[in-house]
């Protein structure tokens, strides 16, 4: 096709300007086929054959395909590929095309649908126990409008936060798509029109949506959080073509409802995803004990934004509680649930015109499931307020599932093209068409017997194919004797082996099926119409159904995870304190009893007097553990959690941070030690006295100088301008003088022994600060060879020989400077340093000071020496 395109290839090229960046699936036939530049991208993601058709400007066509009947497998991987595909479907039929421009006439087809991460609702596209949310983002002049849903399930949530908070926002809610406007840089997200973020046209759509007047009975709905969902809406027109997805009432999230993370911290605590980049080794991998889909979803969403109101967190604590103290109840109700089917994304599929009629069979038997939930826990005596809630939220669908009940058959089918999903009794008319098809049928088979009777060949068949229909074969050898003009057969096809034959007795049981069969399938077709509507009437309180029931899953999950593991109720209280008897990190607790290790427990009591705690110790001793565990505790609490521990009383806190080990960002220019500084001046500029942080070895990454003034002023700016609840470990034991000044202040190590040369790690909490670190036992530990240790030994000898030379240097500084001198000083330029020091006023200079005299005093060393 080196002249002009054919018809076809000028179809394909139209729509492929359609679709942009997007894959385009062309229907054809039985296949979506791919072309250009399309066919080389996903044969690499799907691993397929890349073959060619035809020609393009002289140059072969790159091509590839896939079956229709198994393209969402293939979907799948590609939108996991990180791809958009665009489906071109076919808008008519080949008769209809021939009907309406000769039989040359070309199959017109249109893109249906833009399938992207954010907009799917297909089972096999989606993991049951993750929510997939697409979110819009506006920044404005008077703020960030964030507007995000899960098309899905129809849940849809409007916020606003400032523009230093949107990063955190989003890595709370962990989207698998985002859309910003094009004049906006925002890392993965999808570019759209400015013109598509108006607040006016968010505050119009919303309200045509959800047949309102006026927004105030859904919330008091700033102009940037309408702008983010005219953003949204108008994203959801471009992928689904100008039909919009279900979208349940949107629900306001203000600022401060949620305790506060960033993305750090998130990263840090292993919430939802471990380090390595799987759910194994993560907080919901180790809490999750939910039955549904649903509920582990409604699970994910509260450890990604735990309370911070008192009576909400005490709420979702009662709810354990009753489960917790019920383990019959518990079972009886985690057996109803688990046969439960995703009724919410069902609903989705149904309300977004992509259901089928086994969404519709979800649907009846949810609700139906539902009622019998609901009525075993309205015989549970003193239930709590929110079960109480979520009880009222589960009838109502008598009337709805009776209908179903009577309409579909027990387990309907996948597809709805084949009819077969109504059951019989529910249309008279049908079931008359239904036997008129069967006796039809059974006349095809009568038919058979006679004409094999009637020509004596036993090998004769009826048959039907899509192309021919019915028709009669026989083996070749007998075509002959059929090919008679008074034979009553006509002849339709000669194959290799056999020979095809129609006759007027066939061709009239065969038009008598196929009308039967054409009337019931369109009968059939209008009862699933009018069933899909009569569901999506009811959509708003399914949808309500849908959430009573996973906050009911996640309640008992959680109590069955207390029971297993021996967890505590917290107490709530508004004081910021923290006091916690015997805690445990989960996730590693969990690790060790898989090798039949037991876990150690440790305390830890912060509150006004006493809210630093400098913890010091040996690495592997257990630091970075038991500074997670409280963070751990803290948020599972706030969560609506028991906790690992024997007890324990917890200030709720506005914001967790967690700056607990860095790796590099070569991505964005940084080293590790920059990613570390950026996560601490997050901490000093973001948090508030009522906020819980845990710091691990601030200042590590650069020299001992920098890194240990470094430590200093973190501490001291903790200590005396954020005034929040803080653990903060290190091996800078020096830091430990820090106690004479900061009231406030307490030091704190994990113990560890030394036993013929070998280091015991105890990893238990004791009172006082860190003789020493250990470092070089746990070296040996870790397997550093036998000569390196005997020289770090004898150089830490002689650095420690010098520390001792300088006794008097420490008055009113602490170690801080005496430290720092001693690993300046070489062998070579010990004397020299020493007698500069010597004749320096040290007792008067304040520990920065004395560094900045160090610097310059080693330089000087340097410059003679040299």
């Amino acid at each position: 096709m080196s002249g002009k395109p054919t018809p076809m290839m000028e179809q394909y090229l139209a729509l492929k300007a359609e679709a942009g960046d997007a894959l385009l699936f062309y229907r054809m036939g039985d296949f979506f086929e791919l072309f250009f530049d399309d066919a080389k991208r996903a044969a690499a993601i799907l691993d397929i054959a890349l073959t060619t058709r035809g020609e393009h400007d002289g140059m072969p066509v790159p091509m590839c395909g896939v079956p229709v009947h198994s393209a969402e497998g293939y979907l799948a991987r590609l939108i996991k590929g990180g791809a958009r595909v665009a489906i071109a479907e076919q808008t008519e039929t080949p008769e209809q095309a021939k009907k309406r421009g000769g039989s040359k006439a070309l199959v017109a087809r249109d893109i249906v649908r833009f399938v992207t991460s954010g907009t799917l609702t297909e089972d096999a596209l989606l993991e049951p126990r993750r929510a997939n949310l697409l979110v819009a983002v506006a920044p404005m002049r008077g703020g960030v409008g964030l507007a995000a849903c899960d098309i899905s399930t129809g849940e849809t949530v409007l916020e606003e936060c400032s523009e230093d908070a949107v990063d955190a926002a989003l890595a709370r809610l962990g989207a698998s798509e985002i859309v910003a406007p094009d004049d906006v840089e925002l890392n993965d997200a999808t570019p759209r029109p400015r013109s598509d973020f108006r607040s006016e046209e968010g505050e119009r759509r919303l309200k045509a949506l959800h047949g309102l007047a006026m927004l105030d009975a859904l919330g008091d709905f700033t102009r940037p959080m309408l702008a983010a969902a005219a953003g949204l809406f108008a994203y959801l027109d471009h992928a689904g073509r100008g039909t919009l997805p279900f979208l349940q009432p949107p629900t306001l999230r203000a600022s401060g409802d949620h305790m506060a993370m960033d993305a750090a911290t998130r990263t840090s605590l292993e919430i939802l995803q471990a380090q390595s980049g799987g759910r194994d080794g993560s907080l919901i991998a180790c809490v999750d004990r939910c039955v549904t889909g649903a509920g582990a979803r409604q699970l994910a969403e509260d450890l990604s934004a735990p309370l911070a109101a008192k009576v909400l967190v005490d709420a979702r604590h009662s709810a354990v509680r009753h489960f917790h103290a019920d383990p019959l109840l518990r079972a009886d109700l985690r057996a109803m649930l688990k046969s439960l089917p995703d009724i919410g994304r069902a609903l989705g599929r149904i309300v977004a015109g992509r259901g089928s009629p086994r969404d519709m069979g979800q649907v009846r038997d949810g609700l139906d499931q539902a009622r019998r939930i609901r009525d075993t826990l309205r015989a549970s005596a003193d239930l709590p307020s929110l079960l109480q809630t979520a009880c009222a939220g589960l009838g109502g669908h008598a009337e709805l599932t009776d209908l179903l009940g009577r309409a579909l058959v027990p387990s309907p089918p996948t597809e709805r093209s084949g009819g077969g999903f109504i059951a019989e009794g529910y249309d008279h008319a049908l079931d008359d068409l239904r036997e008129t098809s069967g006796n039809a049928r059974r006349a095809i088979a009568a038919l058979e017997a006679k004409y094999r009777e009637e020509t004596g060949v036993v090998s004769l068949k009826i048959k039907h194919n899509k192309v021919l229909g019915y028709f009669i074969e026989v083996p070749a050898k007998h075509g002959d004797s059929l090919m008679a003009p008074d034979s009553g057969f006509t002849h339709r096809q000669t194959m290799a082996g056999a020979v095809r034959f129609n006759s007027l007795g066939l061709h009239e049981e065969a038009s008598r099926i196929a009308q039967a069969g054409a009337h019931a399938l369109a009968a059939e077709e209008a009862h699933y119409e009018d069933l899909c509507a009569r569901i999506v009437e009811r959509r708003n309180a399914i949808a309500a159904t849908a959430a009573a029931l996973a906050r009911i899953d996640v309640s008992a999950a959680l109590a069955e995870r207390a029971a297993e593991g021996d967890w505590t109720r917290p107490e709530i209280l508004e004081d910021p304190c923290l006091e916690i008897t015997g805690g445990r990190h989960p996730v590693v607790e969990s690790a060790l009893a898989k090798t039949g290790e037991r876990f150690v427990a440790n305390d830890c009591t912060l509150g006004t007097d006493d809210r630093l705690w400098l913890i010091g110790g040996p690495n592997m001793g257990g630091k970075s553990t038991f500074l997670r565990q409280n963070a751990l505790i803290m948020l599972l609490a706030q969560a609506g959690s028991f906790v690992p521990a024997t007890k324990a009383r917890i200030g709720l806190a506005d914001r967790i941070f967690s700056r607990v080990g860095a790796s590099d960002n070569l991505a964005r220019g940084r080293s590790t030690f920059m990613v570390e500084m950026v996560e601490t001046a997050a901490i000093l500029a973001q948090a508030t006295p009522r906020s819980f942080v845990i710091l691990d070895e601030v200042g590590r990454g650069t020299s001992t100088y920098d890194g240990m003034a470094l430590a200093w002023a973190v501490v001291e700016a903790v200590h005396e301008t954020l005034k929040c609840r803080c653990l903060f470990a290190t091996h800078y034991h020096e830091l430990s003088r820090l106690a004479d000044t900061c009231e406030a202040l307490s030091l704190h190590h994990v113990r560890a022994k030394e036993w013929k040369g070998d280091l015991i790690l105890l990893h238990e909490l004791a009172n006082g600060a860190a003789d020493r670190s250990y470092g070089l036992s746990v070296a040996k530990l870790a397997g550093v060879p036998p000569p390196v240790l005997r020289r770090a030994r004898a150089i830490l000898d002689k650095l420690e020989k010098g520390r001792a030379e300088t006794g008097g240097l420490a008055a009113g500084l602490g170690d801080l400077p005496l430290f720092a001198a001693s690993m300046a000083a070489e062998e070579s330029r010990t004397d020299a340093l020493h007698s500069a020091l010597a004749e320096a006023d040290l007792d008067a200079l304040s520990p920065r000071e004395a560094l900045d005299l160090l610097y310059t005093l080693k330089a000087q060393v340097d410059e003679t020496k040299v």
